[in-house]
């Protein structure tokens, strides 16, 4: 289960606040905090963003109970103040007006604010800022760096694995365990297994691992964007709360409590059949099975020929639809082993071999009813397992 968050009281009221901002400031901000909105919510005000001045800037914050989102936004603040708006309203609003300043200044009744840029004036009804959850800080706990880039590549190999059903909580988060500089992150829904390895910008003084909702780390990876400086992160000492800090940015999310699976026992240590495939052939080769395997229960079949006579062998790609036809295609392979088959859910296939990137990628499998292994073959970082589906041959 969820930890609920441990929430320190952020005062201010709706007091009068005045400032000014350009729009595309604002409309950064609002899309920054954006996803923290709850959309559907039993506590309505987390619908809401909360905007208050912070040492000459507009500060926007967002939560909804388990990612809290805050940025900073450079402005002109003539009054110190703060208040909540329905968050969808205001950046709808925001989104639609040109490019020019925007003028905010509170309104005491009704609570709530009065926006003004160029020819266009809104007021928008708030409520006050003390009616907000407030958002959670970390001050304490073990800290460590992450090389922007390795975070996006692990991110990006690992988060979409996780499962997005409640039944196993544990499930839905990414598992991270830290050693030194040595770090490695893992997700599993069950028909599924990622595993990537990377390096810290510099070693932890201790060793650490927790389980981090999938949807916060990409979250992280979203706002991350293009960012160069080292991502700083601290897990409090409960490990009850992640914070990561961007440039501009932070983000707070809960951690999941229980006992992720022993995924190194779930990876086959040994194969019967290698076959190394061009990836963007073997993935062209998926994505044309995909669309006859929609409507043939998202089924794609791959069967493995080592050639006769020192020929090349081939990776044949196969799906079919029962009432509407099939599709069969054939890419060259360097196959080892005895010649085999197996097939895979489309979707799955289709996904591992998207987050891979270039080169040639491993397809090593035991037998049809045993789980296959994927993984690049000039890198140890990355490994994927993927269970098997059964079919008639």
């Amino acid at each position: 289960m969820l930890i609920p968050i441990l929430l320190l009281a952020t005062k201010g009221g709706c007091r009068g606040m005045r400032l000014s901002c350009l729009q595309e400031n604002l409309v950064r901000g609002l899309s920054t905090v954006g996803r923290a909105v709850n959309t559907r919510t039993t506590l309505p005000i987390t619908q809401n963003v909360l905007l208050s001045t912070d040492q000459s800037q507009l500060k926007l914050a967002a939560t909804n109970l388990e990612i809290a989102i805050t940025t900073w936004i450079g402005a002109q603040v003539e009054e110190e103040g703060a208040i909540t708006i329905p968050a969808r309203l205001l950046t709808e609003f925001v989104n639609s007006l040109p490019s020019d300043r925007i003028d905010i200044e509170s309104t005491p009744q009704p609570k709530g604010l009065a926006l003004k840029c160029a020819s266009f004036e809104a007021n928008i009804n708030g409520t006050d800022a003390d009616d907000f959850p407030p958002i959670p800080t970390v001050e304490s706990g073990v800290v460590g760096k992450f090389d922007p880039k390795v975070l996006r590549e692990a991110i990006a190999h690992v988060a979409f694995a996780a499962a997005t059903e409640d039944s196993r909580p544990v499930l839905t988060g990414v598992k991270v365990e830290i050693t030194g500089d040595d770090f490695t992150f893992a997700a599993a829904d069950g028909f599924r297994l990622a595993v990537y390895k990377g390096k810290l910008a510099e070693p932890m003084p201790e060793e650490i691992s927790f389980i981090i909702p999938s949807r916060s780390m990409q979250e992280v990876n979203r706002i991350l964007g293009s960012q160069e400086e080292l991502v700083e992160f601290t897990v409090t000492p409960t490990k009850s709360q992640a914070l990561f800090k961007l440039n501009n940015v932070e983000i707070v999310s809960q951690l999941i409590q229980g006992t992720f699976p022993n995924y190194a026992q779930l990876i086959p240590q040994s194969y019967g059949t290698r076959a190394i495939v061009e990836l963007g052939e073997f993935l062209r080769a998926t994505r044309t099975a995909s669309i006859f395997a929609r409507d043939g229960s998202g089924i794609v079949r791959l069967q493995m020929s080592s050639g006769d006579n020192g020929s090349t062998g081939s990776l044949q790609i196969s799906s079919r639809a029962e009432e509407l036809g099939d599709n069969q295609g054939e890419i060259k392979a360097e196959v080892e082993g005895d010649d085999s088959k197996i097939a895979f859910n489309a979707k799955y296939l289709s996904e591992v071999l998207d987050v891979l990137g270039t080169g040639s990628v491993a397809l090593e499998t035991t037998s049809p009813s045993s789980p296959g292994v994927l993984k690049l073959v000039d890198s140890d970082d990355y490994i994927h397992v993927v269970m098997p589906m059964f079919v008639q041959w």
